[in-house]
C-alpha cells in the first residue's frame, strides 16, 4: 500500500542524540566505553519524584511498578563517585559545552542567554540518581534539505545513560562505563514531510555533527528517536534506531499500524514504542512529559555572553570539504566524501608523485574489498603499509595491480616482501604470454587471462596482459 503522507495529515519530527568525543560531562573521568574487568558493583531500588509541576510523570510511574532491583557494575579507571551518585556532580566540562555551541552555531540556533541545568527523571534504572541531567544550549535553528526547510526546535547538552548488559523479571545489571559521556541532543519540529525527508534530515545532521571533529564514531554512539502521528492518532515515539536505511521502513510500518488502530476504535494514547531489527515497532512505556524535569541545584548557571561566543569557532561542514577535494583533485564525488575522513591523504598526495586518484581508491575502496572478499580485520593496514605502497609505486618497483595482494597480506598480519611484487615490464613477458596463447588455442579469452593472470597478478598490469592476448589470438 502506497501512503499518501498529505493525505494523512503526517506529521514528523527527529531527535539526534550524539556522544561527545571527551571526558565526562560532569567529572574528569575518560570517557571509555566498554572498560573491562570491573571491580566495582552496587545494588539499588529507585524511586519517583514528582517533577517542576509537583507531579509524578507517567513514565516515571510505569517503570516503578515493575518493583525492579538495579545491580551496577563499573571500573575505577572510569567511573567515580558522580557517576555511583555518591558526590555532587563537578563543573560542567567547557569541551563538550564547546562542541555543542559550535553545533548550534552550525545550525543557525540561537543560543540561550543562560544556561540552567535540569534534572529529568529517569527510574528504568540506566541513571544510578533516578535522574538524567540536562541543559538547554540553543533554539530556533534550521537546516536545508531537498524537500524544503526543517526548524530546528532545540540544541541539548546531557549526559549518556548506562548501558544495559542484562535483564530478568526482578532485576536489570548496567555497566556505568558509559554513564556521564556528554551527549549533544538536537530536536527538530514536526514539518518532516515523509519518511524518506526523515531519513535526508538525520543524514544532515549526522555530517554536522561530525564536521567539528569532535564526536565519537562507531556502533552506539550515535542514536535516533521519530516522533510520529497521523489524523486521528496521537504522537507516538520511536526509539532505538541505529541505521539511517531503517528509518523510511519503520516509519512506513508505523503508519500502517497506527492506521489499523485508529480502524480498530479503540482508546489511543500517546506512547514509546521501540523499533525492533525486522523494522516493526513495540511498547515501550507511556509518552513521558513536563512533570519530569525540575531545576539541578548542585551546578549553577553558565551565562553565555556575547563575547563567549564570538569566540567559538565555527568549523568547515564535511560536505563543503567533499566539494573543495574534489575540485581540488579531481576525484569522484562518492569517493571525495569518503576520504575527507581520512587524515592521512593530503599528507600522502605532499609526500607521493603519483595520483591523488589512486592514493583515494587505495584509502577507501581496498580495504572495502579486503574487508568483504577475504573478512579481513583492515584495522591491522596500519601508515607504514600504505607508506610501504605509496614509495614503491613513486619508485615503479611494483604495478598498481600489487596494492590488493600486499596489504591484504598486511591485513593477515603477514610479513610483506616487496621483492614478490616486483613490477615486470610487458615487454619481457609478452613472448611468454604468446606461447602460452599458441599452445592453449581452444581456451577463451576469459581462460587465457586468468592464466596469465596466476602466475604475474601484482606483476603485470591486467589491461596490457588482456591487449597482448587479443592480439596474439587468431
Amino acid at each position: 500500500m502506497e501512503l499518501d503522507y498529505k493525505k494523512l495529515g503526517f506529521k514528523c519530527g527527529i531527535e539526534i542524540h550524539q556522544q561527545v568525543e571527551t571526558h565526562k560531562l560532569f567529572c574528569s573521568c575518560p570517557s571509555i566505553v566498554h572498560d573491562q574487568n570491573p571491580d566495582i558493583k552496587i545494588e539499588r531500588r529507585l524511586r519517583a519524584v514528582a517533577g517542576e509541576t509537583g507531579k509524578i510523570d507517567a513514565a516515571a510511574q510505569f517503570e516503578l511498578k515493575k518493583n525492579k532491583m538495579f545491580i551496577y557494575e563499573a571500573c575505577s579507571t572510569s567511573s567515580c563517585l558522580v557517576e555511583l551518585d555518591e558526590e555532587p556532580p563537578k563543573d560542567v566540562n567547557m569541551d563538550a559545552l564547546e562542541t555543542a555551541l559550535q553545533v548550534a552555531l552550525l545550525l543557525k540556533a540561537k543560543p540561550v542567554d543562560e544556561i540552567r541545568v535540569m534534572r529529568k527523571i529517569v527510574i528504568d534504572g540506566s541513571n544510578t540518581s533516578g535522574f538524567q541531567r540536562t541543559m538547554l544550549i540553543a533554539t530556533d535553528g534550521y537546516i536545508e534539505t531537498s524537500k524544503g526547510i526543517v526548524i530546528i526546535d532545540s540544541v541539548c547538552l546531557e549526559e549518556e545513560s548506562a548501558k544495559k548488559i542484562e535483564e530478568k523479571e526482578d532485576y536489570v545489571r548496567y555497566r556505568l562505563d558509559r554513564l556521564g559521556i556528554p551527549l549533544i541532543e538536537i530536536a527538530t519540529d514536526a514539518s518532516i514531510k515523509d519518511s524518506e525527508q526523515c531519513k535526508e534530515v538525520a543524514g544532515i545532521l549526522g555530517m554536522i555533527l561530525r564536521s567539528t571533529n569532535k564526536v565519537k564514531r562507531g556502533i552506539g554512539t550515535i542514536r535516533q528517536d521519530v516522533n510520529v502521528s497521523i489524523n486521528g492518532h496521537p504522537r507516538v515515539e520511536i526509539k532505538g534506531f541505529q541505521e539511517l536505511k531503517s528509518i523510511p521502513k519503520v516509519i512506513e510500518f508505523e503508519i500502517k499500524r497506527e492506521l489499523s488502530e485508529i480502524k480498530s476504535k479503540k482508546k489511543l494514547e500517546s506512547h514509546v514504542r521501540k523499533a525492533d531489527p525486522d523494522h516493526t515497532t513495540s511498547y515501550l512505556r507511556p509518552m513521558p512529559g513536563a512533570a519530569r524535569m525540575y531545576p539541578e541545584t548542585d551546578v549553577p548557571p553558565i551565562s553565555l555572553t556575547s563575547e563567549l561566543i564570538k569566540k567559538i569557532k565555527i568549523p568547515e561542514l564535511l560536505t563543503e570539504k567533499a566539494i573543495k577535494l574534489e575540485k581540488k583533485y579531481n576525484l569522484p564525488s562518492q569517493l571525495a566524501q569518503e576520504i575527507i575522513n581520512n587524515e592521512d591523504f593530503e599528507t600522502f598526495v605532499k609526500k607521493y608523485k603519483i595520483s591523488p586518484n589512486l592514493i583515494a581508491k587505495t584509502l577507501i575502496e581496498i580495504p572495502k574489498e579486503i574487508s568483504s572478499r577475504f573478512k579481513l580485520d583492515t584495522n591491522k593496514i596500519h601508515r607504514k603499509h600504505y607508506d610501504l605502497v605509496f614509495d614503491a609505486l613513486t619508485k615503479n618497483k611494483i604495478d598498481e595491480s600489487a596494492i590488493l595482494e600486499i596489504l591484504t597480506q598486511a591485513a593477515r598480519g603477514n610479513e610483506i616482501n616487496l621483492n614478490k611484487y616486483k613490477k615486470i615490464e610487458t615487454s619481457e613477458i609478452e613472448s611468454e604470454i604468446v606461447k602460452l596463447v599458441k599452445s592453449n588455442k581452444n581456451l577463451s579469452l576469459n581462460a587465457l587471462m586468468g592464466m596469465v593472470m596466476s602466475k604475474y597478478r601484482g606483476k603485470l598490469d591486467g589491461k596490457k596482459a588482456m591487449e597482448i592476448i587479443r592480439k596474439n589470438i587468431d
